[in-house]
Formats: C-alpha cells, structure tokens, sequence
C-alpha cells in the first residue's frame, strides 16, 4: 500500500513540475484593457471577447484539454463535475489564472462562496487587471451578503470595462447617476 501512495505521490508531483509556463500575454491584455474607455458598446464587446481568447489559453495541450473540458461541463451545469476537472488543471498548472478562475465560476454556480473567493483572489495575483475575475469577485461577495465590498469590485472592474453588464448590481444611491 505504501509503495501504491508513494507512486501516486511522484506521479502527482511529475505531473505538477511538467506543466509549462502560461504563456505571456500581459502587454496583449493591457492594450486592450486600455481599449475599453474610448470604445463603443459594441467594440466594447470584441474587446471583452479577445481578452477571453487570451485568458483561456493555456500552457500547453493537456491544460488547455482540461480546461475546454471543465467549462463545457459548467455549460451542462455540472459544477461537481467541473470543480473535479478544474481541479486536475489547477494542480497541473498551479500558475495559470484561468484554471482558478473557471474553478471559481463554477463554485460561484453551486452557491460554494468561500472557495469561490478563494480562487479568484488567486486569480487576480497572477493577472491583476482580469476583470472577470474582479466583477466575479463582486457578485460573489455580494452573494455571501457582503454587499459593500462586492460593489466596491464591481465598481474596481468598470473603472477598467466601463460597459459591463455586472453594473446592474450596483445600489444607486439617490440622486446619482452610477
């Protein structure tokens, strides 16, 4: 038994060191971030679909197999079944945003809040201006009831993407426009 655990454990190790490096696209998506304040709605939301092209490109072809994988499971609505996944990605690739991210959405999904917020406050150490996971942090501090600190991000992610659609959780305060 113990010779059985110590392969499993040097298989998961192996595993986690052959992982490659995310590949680089911080200038990418900084120019396009910096996009957004002059664009229209509708450019607004070719930039949003590049930025996406970008974040879920993964390191290599089994992060990028396990990533497809646990986002068409959340499409299905099968967020054990996604997390499961996403889980495998996020141990192979301990330094790819996305894999935290999709795991996030999809714990976001079945109410599991705290691991939700977990992941993307991993998510957003790695790539600090990804504004999905900062509207995704927003609605989820706002459904852990900490409805504050939630418009607080969402309102940290429109300073970047002023045409999101997550302003709609914003509480006006009389007598402004938000």
């Amino acid at each position: 038994m113990r010779l059985i655990i110590a392969a499993l454990f040097a298989a998961s190790a192996a595993s986690a060191e052959s992982c490659p490096p995310a590949p680089n696209h911080t200038d990418a998506i900084q120019n396009l971030v910096s996009q957004y304040k002059s664009s229209s709605q509708l450019e607004a939301r070719s930039l949003t679909g590049q930025l996406w092209a970008l974040w879920t490109d993964a390191p290599d072809q089994k992060a990028q197999a396990l990533l497809d994988e646990g986002m068409r499971l959340i499409s299905t609505f099968d967020f054990d079944g996604s997390k499961a996944v996403l889980d495998e990605l996020v141990a192979y690739c301990p330094d790819y945003a996305e894999g935290y991210n999709q795991r996030a959405f999809a714990q976001f999904l079945a109410k599991d809040y705290d691991g939700a917020l977990a992941d993307l406050d991993r998510t957003l150490e790695i790539i600090p201006n990804h504004i999905g996971a900062i509207s995704g942090r927003g609605m989820t501090l706002i459904g852990m009831g900490r409805r504050p600190e939630g418009e607080d991000a969402i309102r940290d992610a429109l300073e970047l993407n002023p045409w999101l659609s997550e302003r709609r959780f914003l509480t006006e305060p009389e007598g402004t426009d938000i």
